[in-house]
């Protein structure tokens, strides 16, 4: 049974995350097409699993998430606010080769990596609306800036389906776009819902779910409707993942993610 924020997923609107074929991995073009057709460019074992794993350990060490010494609260936001988000660790991590270069490659120029990234761990057990991520598109959050912006969400670490990882609303960048063009989607920053299920059925489409292991790594669009499950990890494992944004240099830029994130930055 797959849940988000308590809401249970009809398994009939549920449906797989197309990995990217060997054999077009290294085409340009057909990513290209491919990320307009699908909304999304599911990329298995791009990353080296060994830096993910190790920066997941540096992670859940340093902030002693889920074992016996795990910080109080108060000092785990100022750790995580003050030192791990805008320290040398993570920033290795997500400008690291095969992240920064990829994108070198795939937009044909230099890239630029926007500051706001976001780091994001879920124990398991954590029930009711505002613990998963809820539905929405990136676009909301990024108005002052190009719609061409990329969003690669990363697993730190495995996670299989009942470990809460992100699910994409099938073909909804299409309708999405369709919408924003019409101009019926300009309100402000917001999530969409917390009910999947009913959001599936509006659209008349399918969350796509995958079993993702370490150096795994999706790339979407900023008009692609996506969310998070709950973690249901039999094992007690905590689910940890980051999101961070790139796009062109050449593109205009949304200033306003140029800061470190933090849990009152207003986005």
């Amino acid at each position: 049974m797959l849940t988000s924020n308590g809401y249970v997923l009809d398994p009939a609107r549920v449906g797989a995350l197309e990995p990217v074929p060997e054999h077009e991995r290294h085409d340009r073009d057909a990513l290209w097409e491919r990320l307009r057709r699908h909304g999304y460019l599911y990329l298995r074992g791009h990353l080296d699993p060994a830096a993910v794993n190790a920066f997941r350990a540096f992670y859940l060490d340093r902030l002693g998430v889920g074992g016996p010494a795990e910080l109080p609260p108060d000092r785990l936001r100022q750790v995580l606010f003050k030192e791990i988000v805008p320290g040398p660790e993570y920033a290795a991590f997500c400008s690291q080769e095969a992240v920064r270069g990829w994108y070198a490659w795939l937009l044909g120029g230099a890239p630029f990596l926007h500051r706001r990234k976001i780091i994001r761990h879920v124990k398991p057990g954590q029930r009711g609306v505002g613990t998963a991520t809820q539905a929405h598109y990136d676009l909301v959050y990024l108005r002052e800036g190009t719609d061409q912006v990329l969003s690669s969400w990363i697993p730190l670490g495995d996670c299989p389906l009942s470990r809460g990882g992100l699910v994409y609303l099938e073909g909804s960048h299409h309708a999405v776009r369709a919408k924003e063009a019409a101009g019926l989607l300009r309100h402000p920053a917001a999530s969409i819902t917390a009910d999947l299920p009913a959001l599936a059925e509006e659209y008349d489409s399918r969350w796509l779910v995958a079993d993702y292991a370490s150096g795994d790594m999706v790339v979407h669009s900023a008009y692609l409707v996506h969310a998070a499950l709950d973690n249901r990890d039999p094992d007690g494992v905590v689910r940890l993942s980051t999101d961070i944004r790139y796009q062109s240099a050449a593109q205009p830029i949304d200033w306003r993610w140029q800061h470190d994130w933090h849990d009152r930055d207003g986005l």
